[in-house]
């Protein structure tokens, strides 16, 4: 008998608008509809081999994939982007672009025209998807987990967040950014210890972080940098002061979610 490949999911990711989610996995890549909640399409291990991180870009054809997993068939290096419009039952016909890295990608983030690709201590920002260019990027404090960058729109802009020090997290305008340029991020001052997690709400007007203590989340305005509220974990929750790992915000909604 043949030994049946692990069934383990390795990452999540839900869309820009939150309405599907992808799912990397041992088996390959499957892609849901959030309500009803259904299967939409699936990429089998025979196409794409063992998953590491997939991203959609909103309910389009485009899918950035990145190996990983326990036998995968892209290496973990490189950001593959899948064109699951494109005619071909092989797996190199519906691939359309690739960006190779030197070390792993840990993570990977899409809108309609830029594309931000993110290393255990650096951040890469190209244009997309047509003829890409690399627009800048910048160094990055140790994130191994790569969960420390997002992108948003606010007010008809994209931006972007991320952490550069200890208890600071940079945010910057991805609107105007010329090839070998940056837009010159402004730091918050967020936390006495290590930020765990940085979170933009969807329109990009709000920013949570929460330190490696567990103890504070913080949130500030994008524009005018104040702090709008401190909220604190009781302790126990989630078992003890966990280190929290994801912070979530809806469009319009005054609440916000943690999870560890």
């Amino acid at each position: 008998m043949t030994q049946q490949p692990l069934r383990g999911v390795t990452s999540l990711r839900f869309n820009q608008d939150q309405s599907c989610f992808c799912c990397a996995m041992e088996t390959g890549v499957r892609i849901y509809n959030v309500e009803p909640l259904m299967e939409k399409g699936h990429l089998d291990h025979e196409q794409v081999g063992s998953m590491g991180l997939v991203e959609m870009l909103h309910r389009s054809n485009l899918l950035a994939l990145v190996g990983g997993g326990s036998s995968p068939k892209f290496s973990e290096i490189s950001v593959l982007i899948w064109d699951d419009a494109r005619e071909g039952k092989d797996s190199k016909d519906k691939l359309v672009l690739e960006f190779t890295f030197t070390k792993p990608v840990l993570a990977v983030r899409m809108r309609h025209d830029k594309i931000v690709i993110v290393l255990r201590n650096r951040i890469y920002v190209y244009s997309f998807p047509d003829n890409p260019r690399k627009l800048f990027e910048f160094d990055t404090r140790d994130n191994p987990k790569g969960e420390r960058t997002q992108i948003r729109r606010c007010e008809g802009r994209r931006q972007w967040t991320g952490q550069r020090g200890r208890s600071e997290r940079m945010r910057g305008d991805l609107a105007s950014t010329k090839p070998g340029t940056s837009s010159a991020p402004f730091t918050i001052n967020a936390h006495q210890s290590d930020v765990a997690c940085v979170s933009l709400n969807q329109p990009g007007t709000v920013v949570a972080s929460a330190s490696q203590k567990g103890t504070l989340i913080r949130l500030f305005d994008t524009q005018s940098k104040e702090k709008l509220v401190e909220l604190r974990r009781a302790w126990g929750m989630c078992g003890g002061l966990a280190t929290p790992c994801h912070l979530t915000r809806g469009w319009d909604l005054p609440q916000i979610c943690l999870h560890s």
